[in-house]
């Protein structure tokens, strides 16, 4: 996700990578409203895809005098693919994190004289409010790649700072590797896990954030753990979960949502034969299964899972280290 981009090309097309939580703790809530917490990121070798189509020969003059970054990032970039998504491009946020690369732009005196227009086409395959991450995902690779098309030179930590500005979810997507996360996702410190296979299962359904946020019987206080604990005790929630590793969102979500309690009930009946403990991600309502690998090898059983499911599953990888 992080590799060099050819600048000027025609086209570029960039893998979107969903992201699991391991486990997800709150530890407190904060004094501006937002709540801490604790996590491990997995990124996968699974997503949505963007296309960038660079026009080089169109570029716009985007000198300071005439800026007004609203019009600039609208005459800049065009986007396909996300009408489902937002029926206006500006509450995108692919659109809000091109925006906000600009913002940084003239703030640091980063701007060149021209820019050149990009439309985007996006595919999407990763399902909307599932916990796997995709807007922000959708806006990190849009922040890395606009950074290279228009030649501005922010750092990777630059990129997670502007990042941070566009969604919670977003720095993770930038950092681009496995991480254990702390704060509201942006404070990432990485971790090596053993490569892994996971049955992804996408329940049809949606509980709103802010109304688990609110829930009463939600865990807000576990107790916080150090970096060096989560690292040393990753065989405590890699493939199986066990105490005090938890998804504290697991029981507000399935019991507003039956649709995620039975995806999340057919996973672990198959737990004896995966050998690793089913849990949900994010907030919901994607559920996934770590897998052994001799299990992985068994095509036919794995796709008899898939097929018995209550809902979509996929069997996707975590996505390569470098």
């Amino acid at each position: 996700m992080t590799e060099n981009l050819a600048v000027p090309a025609s086209t570029i097309t960039r893998l979107s990578p969903a992201k699991i939580n391991l486990f997800l703790h709150i530890t407190g809530k904060r004094a501006d409203g937002y709540h801490d917490l604790q996590t491990v990121f997995r990124l996968l070798d699974w997503g949505d895809h963007l296309h960038f189509l660079i026009k080089c020969d169109a570029a716009l003059p985007a000198s300071e005098s005439r800026l007004d970054i609203d019009e600039l990032c609208q005459q800049l970039l065009t986007l396909a693919g996300a009408e489902s998504i937002t029926t206006c491009i500006r509450d995108n946020l692919i659109f809000k994190a091109a925006r906000a690369l600009l913002v940084a732009a003239v703030q640091f005196n980063r701007l060149p004289k021209q820019l050149p227009p990009v439309h985007i086409t996006l595919d999407k395959h990763l399902p909307m409010g599932a916990g796997l991450g995709g807007g922000s995902s959708n806006a990190a690779t849009t922040l890395l790649a606009l950074n290279e098309i228009w030649q501005l030179d922010f750092t990777g930590d630059e990129l997670i700072k502007i990042g941070a500005t566009v969604g919670a979810d977003v720095p993770i997507f930038i950092f681009g590797q496995d991480a254990i996360a702390m704060g509201i996702g942006e404070e990432l410190t990485a971790i090596d896990l053993p490569d892994q296979h996971y049955l992804v299962l996408t329940p049809n359904a949606h509980v709103n954030t802010a109304k688990l946020f609110a829930h009463p019987k939600l865990q807000r206080n576990i107790t916080p753990l150090s970096v060096a604990t989560i690292r040393n005790q990753y065989n405590d929630y890699e493939q199986i979960l066990t105490a005090p590793y938890q998804n504290v969102f697991t029981p507000v979500v399935t019991s507003l949502a039956p649709a995620v309690d039975e995806a999340l009930q057919y996973l672990h009946r198959l737990e004896p034969q995966a050998l690793g403990t089913a849990r949900m991600t994010g907030s919901g309502s994607a559920v996934f299964l770590p897998l052994d690998a001799s299990v992985v090898s068994d095509t036919a059983l794995v796709a008899r899972w898939i097929s018995e499911a209550p809902c979509a599953g996929y069997v996707v990888g975590n996505l390569p280290q470098y």
